[in-house]
């Protein structure tokens, strides 16, 4: 019965997509004249599928120009958050285990069987797995974030909100642009693009980059410098108008990373013996040197193919979009962080070097959107529409590491029994998506607008894989290792969708008042510690989410403020517990759902232009983000002097949790019940201000900006570890250049972090020697701009 509703309301909204436009017909003559879409100045965003006014988009979005996105430097996705309120990165030891977060909730687990929280879409195309979202940004457009979730029209993996990436499209005429950048500590960055016709309806489009950042950070073990990457990019476009209403557009993008990455520095030894280990480092807050084999990196390669087709009706455009996307990032990470290589004593540990923590993982993914939009502005506008996506993805893990019996001293080349351990895992993933969608903004009367919409979706999902070991001969298995193998199936539908209301009092102020009902489907996991015969995966995540705004555009474009009140409450969030055993010194992660977490707080964003050629933007945002989340391993030095529970289980303290199964009785490592905790790498309070003033001096334009960005304080770790935590900081960043006429050449000087904060990305206890005695030593994942630099930008144009 359940399935025939489904299915029921997928055929009625397919149905939907077809009538609309006659049920618009039918509607029109009853509309006022249309006002003019778009004036000078305006800003257009497609944050709904459809172009619109920012200033009248019933929702919290953030758009950002390529050319601001450029004034400022910053060249990736994960630099945005300089840009937008209330979106956090949080890093980890390779794309497959960051995260973007947006006003505090994200991916709290990095299998690659589950999706993210923060949709990434480019052009058009949504990214399948979060790893594909940490990208160089070139030629862009603009870039929308939008804020809270947007499940209705852009699915299951945005519950928390979607980053929308527009790049430039092919011109009419023949343009190009060349920039390069050079800064301190080995940085080179070169990108460019060519445009123009081909012929009397094709024009074309090529866009290049190449990116070569040096490490800054000093192995003192290689005698090199460490965390840099070297990465590319080539897009073309095409696009055809095939006849005076149909536009086909080709789309093909290429890219490579090659990162000599992530290794963790030591800010904090208490240890005696890891000091021995590290020679002469000094672990300090500000320190930037590591000593290990260097043996950690990611490659990552993105193919991607689309074909777009936009057939203009006149009151309503339709819209079909396939994409295939290839993805592949082969990682390797080093948890000893020591130089282990040959194998050295290192006292009684549970083991004395692992070097090999190797993940290979590559996806073929299909997608298909047929949608329908309407256009210009009338009393009822709207968007319906179906989708498909199909992934295949594999992975392969391994671990590998040895023991020292004994040595001459810590840190002497062992000289008693060494034993390698091993395990690994391979596993295949296949996945499929159906959905239908749609959503109307009808006006109801006088400025009163009635918005709808709604989203029904099937999700089927397949894991097989198994766990083994040893990998090599006269190797033992791996501690903790679970052998199983298995296959696990798991389907179902959900529904989705968006109410609210908002009043235009004239075409640049509006409040609005929204409902939207979010969902994350379910998930098996496919990872090293899956025990795959009897997995049974993740339930769905869901949220309810409620939203109070307020949009003004300022005659004569002198203020721009958008304000927004939220507040998202989640149930069966997704997250992931890092499981440790202080007495194997094994890690794992186990997948989980949390209680219920709740985001709430309120956003402002404005920009002020006094005067000719100075602009002002300032943004705010609170945000109150706290999470239930039982289970959680408990912190390393929390774990001594617990009391044991079988039920009756504490809030918020470490214990030993006892159950008994058919008359076997076990207990359980360290754990904690988290209630009401704060969500990690979420600060409550973010300010930034953006001035910039440029003059004109005869036919030659001078520019200054600065940008100052703050954050409060913020946790790194869901079991809430107290020494896990960073500071409140402020980041301030300047340029000075000139331009010529038309904006022909240009030339930035610039420098970020002027006043050199050091702050973190992330900040763990380590793997090696970390038990209840040696809980004290803390490594951490730091950016380039953790540290002053300066730089400077030419860039021409035609």
């Amino acid at each position: 019965m359940t399935k025939s509703i489904h299915l029921l309301t997928l055929s009625s909204l397919a149905a939907l997509a077809i009538a609309t436009p006659a049920l618009a017909q039918q509607a029109a003559p009853a509309a006022p004249a249309a006002e003019p879409a778009e004036v000078p100045g305006d800003i257009v965003v497609t944050a709904q599928k459809r172009s619109e006014r920012l200033v009248a988009v019933p929702l919290a979005v953030t758009a950002v120009s390529g050319a601001s996105l450029a004034n400022q430097q910053i060249n990736d996705t994960a630099g945005l958050t300089r840009a937008v309120p209330a979106l956090s990165y949080q890093a980890g030891n390779g794309p497959g285990n960051s995260s973007f977060r947006i006003r505090g909730v994200g991916t709290q687990l990095f299998s690659y069987g589950v999706e993210s929280a923060v949709a990434v879409v480019v052009d058009g195309v949504v990214a399948p797995r979060q790893v594909q979202g940490f990208a160089d940004l070139a030629d862009l457009q603009r870039v929308e974030v939008l804020r809270g979730p947007q499940g209705t029209l852009f699915g299951k993996n945005a519950t928390a909100g979607v980053i929308n990436i527009v790049t430039e499209a092919p011109t009419n005429h023949l343009t190009g642009h060349f920039d390069a950048t050079v800064a301190e500590k080995g940085e080179y960055r070169v990108k460019g693009s060519v445009s123009g016709p081909l012929s009397e309806n094709v024009k074309g489009r090529i866009s290049a980059y190449y990116n070569d950042v040096g490490g800054f950070i000093y192995n003192a073990n290689t005698g090199r410098n460490t965390n840099g990457s070297k990465s590319w990019g080539v897009r073309g476009k095409l696009e055809w108008d095939a006849t005076s209403n149909l536009k086909i557009k080709l789309l093909a993008d290429m890219s490579s990373t090659d990162a000599d990455c992530c290794s963790r520095v030591p800010v904090k030894i208490t240890t005696p013996a890891m000091q021995t280990l590290l020679g002469n480092i000094s672990a300090t807050p500000t320190n930037r040197t590591v000593s290990n084999d260097g043996n950690g990196y990611y490659r990552t390669t993105t193919n991607i193919v689309s074909l777009q087709g936009d057939l203009d009706l006149g009151k309503a455009t339709v819209t079909s979009i396939t994409a295939f996307q290839r993805f592949t990032d082969v990682d390797q990470f080093e948890p000893d962080q020591i130089a282990s290589n040959p194998n050295r004593y290192v006292g009684a540990f549970a083991y004395s070097q692992w070097n090999d923590n190797f993940n290979h993982v590559a996806y073929n993914n299909w997608s298909q959107e047929l949608r329908i939009g309407s256009n210009g502005n009338s009393d009822l506008t709207y968007v319906a529409g179906v989708f498909y996506n199909h992934i295949n993805l594999n992975r392969y893990q391994s671990r590998r590491r040895l023991t020292c019996s004994s040595g001459a001293s810590i840190g002497a080349a062992c000289s008693g029994t060494s034993v390698s351990q091993s395990a690994a895992m391979n596993g295949t993933y296949a996945g499929d998506n159906i959905a239908g969608f749609g959503q109307i903004d009808w006006r109801a009367v006088g400025g009163l607008h009635v918005i709808a919409g709604i989203r029904e979706q099937y999700e089927a999902q397949r894991v097989t894989g198994s766990n083994y070991g040893p990998i090599n001969s006269g190797d033992v298995i791996f501690p903790g290792t679970v052998v199983s193998s298995g296959t696990t199936r798991r389907s179902g539908s959900a529904l989705t969708g968006k109410a609210g209301l908002r009043y235009e009092f004239n075409r640049n102020l509006q409040a609005y008042a929204s409902y939207t009902r979010g969902y994350k489907a379910f998930a098996l996991d496919i990872d090293i510690g899956t025990n795959f015969a009897t997995q049974t995966g993740l339930a769905p995540e869901r949220v309810n989410a409620y939203e109070l705004g307020l949009k003004w555009s300022a005659p004569g474009g002198l203020l721009d403020i958008n304000t927004a009140l939220f507040r998202s409450d989640f149930t069966n969030l997704q997250v992931q517990a890092l499981v440790t055993d202080v007495a194997t010194g094994t890690f794992n992660t186990v997948l989980a759902n949390a209680g219920k977490s709740r985001s709430q707080g309120f956003e402002v964003e404005a920009t002020l232009r006094p005067v000719k050629g100075l602009s002002i933007g300032a943004n705010f945002s609170y945000t109150d983000a706290t999470i239930d989340v039982p289970g959680q391993s408990c912190a390393i030095q929390q774990q001594t002097g617990l009391s044991t529970y079988s039920s009756n289980t504490p809030s918020n303290t470490c214990y030993f949790k006892q159950t008994t199964t058919g008359g076997v009785t076990s207990t359980s490592s360290a754990i904690i019940d988290v209630v009401g905790g704060k969500l990690p790498a979420t600060p409550a309070y973010r300010f930034g201000i953006t001035p910039r003033y440029e003059r004109d001096f005869g036919n030659l334009t001078g520019f200054i900006q600065m940008a100052l960005n703050y954050q409060s304080s913020t946790i790194f770790a869901l079991n809430q570890d107290p020494l896990l935590a960073q500071g409140a900081y402020t980041l301030v960043d300047g340029s000075i250049g000139v331009h010529g006429p038309d904006n022909r050449w240009s030339a930035t000087v610039f420098v970020r972090n002027m006043f050199n904060q050091n702050y973190y990305t992330q900040l763990n206890h380590g793997t090696l020697l970390a038990n209840t005695t040696n809980s004290g030593d803390l490594w951490a994942n730091f950016n380039k701009d953790s540290r002053r630099y300066f730089g400077a930008t030419v860039g021409f144009r035609f």
